[in-house]
């Protein structure tokens, strides 16, 4: 969709990123996150949409989104279903300061955010928060061990077969995937499993980007009725794909990286960013199982002067680590005693959403 046409039903704009959480410097850029509700064609005929991310150099309604980058507007739906499912950053949307677009409507949505709130939050920022922790310890490894040439099969004991390529690799994941969900799908016993391998987990990207244990591999011949040559050159082909990814994403790291960012990394020997989210996303969540409120802007919660801290590199690798090694076990206690529902109620959201379309019109 053009950007105009975005914009008319836009039902709210917010200021997020660092100016939200009251981290900004004189030379942040604006990040913007909004909604809108798709025409009628998108919702009754074949034309589908969920987020608007690029075209910001269109004509278009609010100038201060005039070719900024940093923008995306998501259609209601969309939105919607990352409510429900606790995405961080999209919650925290609903409970920003600052709002340059706000209609009736977009009203309406925030004064029913509590709707969307469950104990998942803990996993879902808890696994946010792991995710910078994952970048941090990559990027370590890089600064501190980094990769001396890129991977060639023979590396793997790959020597006179070519290795089975991204594509191949991805097609019998895919297949396996598929064919273990299928063994447990109409197994009435098994619905809390067939619930997590389906919805809860992305258990399709860990087939993808971890090599089957050894453990397994028999199994896997025995399931999928394949050759033990095949099973033997797909765990070497795995292996070594994972290795070559490793090697492109160190070039890219390499080559992208922000300079003042990289000094800051070279000297606190971490990426003293991804360290500061981990540590904001871990007490976020904790805010929320048990207060039932997000606090986006770190001023009003208390912490921004130490969050700043961190990005300054006041603190060394170990004690970011021990800050988050002391969020997660703490979050595990509030956890259980949090007044929180189990998961969301989706009837109570599906009437919501139905309620801001009907509001929006045609």
């Amino acid at each position: 969709m053009k950007r105009i046409e975005v914009e008319k039903r836009t039902i709210l704009i917010g200021l997020a990123g660092s100016h939200g959480y009251g981290l900004n410097r004189p030379d942040s850029d604006y990040d913007y996150r909004g909604v809108f509700i798709a025409p009628k064609r998108y919702y009754l005929g074949f034309d589908h949409i969920e987020q608007k991310d690029d075209g910001w150099d269109e004509l278009g309604m609010f100038p201060f989104l005039d070719g900024n980058k940093d923008t995306v507007i998501y259609e209601l739906k969309k939105i919607i279903q990352l409510l429900s499912g606790a995405n961080p950053n999209v919650l925290e949307l609903l409970w920003l300061n600052e709002y340059p677009v706000l209609t009736p409507v977009g009203q309406h949505l925030i004064n029913h955010r509590q709707i969307f709130f469950s104990k998942k939050v803990k996993h879902t920022y808890s696994g946010y928060a792991f995710a910078q922790i994952k970048k941090i310890e990559t990027h370590r490894k890089w600064l501190l061990n980094p990769p001396q040439k890129k991977p060639i099969p023979s590396d793997f004991d790959i020597e006179d077969e070519a290795p089975l390529t991204k594509d191949e690799l991805n097609a019998f994941l895919e297949y396996l995937y598929h064919l273990i969900r299928g063994k447990i799908e109409f197994l009435e016993e098994a619905e809390q499993l067939y619930k997590l391998l389906t919805a809860d987990i992305d258990f399709k990207g860990v087939l993808k980007q971890y090599p089957l244990p050894n453990e397994t591999l028999e199994y896997t011949q025995e399931l999928t009725n394949s050759r033990k040559d095949f099973i033997r050159l797909l765990k070497k082909s795995q292996t070594y794909q994972i290795a070559l990814r490793e090697w492109k994403a160190y070039l890219s790291w390499q080559e992208n990286r922000n300079p003042a960012r990289a000094e800051m990394e070279r000297k606190s020997g971490f990426d003293l960013k991804h360290g500061m989210h981990c540590v904001r996303l871990l007490r976020s969540g904790l805010e929320i199982l048990r207060t039932g409120e997000v606090i986006v802007d770190r001023r009003v919660a208390g912490d921004a002067e130490d969050l700043k801290a961190i990005l300054k590199g006041d603190y060394s690798y170990e004690q970011v680590m021990k800050m988050a090694d002391d969020l997660v076990a703490e979050m595990e206690k509030v956890y259980e005693d949090s007044s929180l529902r189990d998961r969301p109620d989706l009837e109570q959201i599906n009437e919501l959403c139905m309620e801001l379309v009907e509001m929006q019109g045609w």
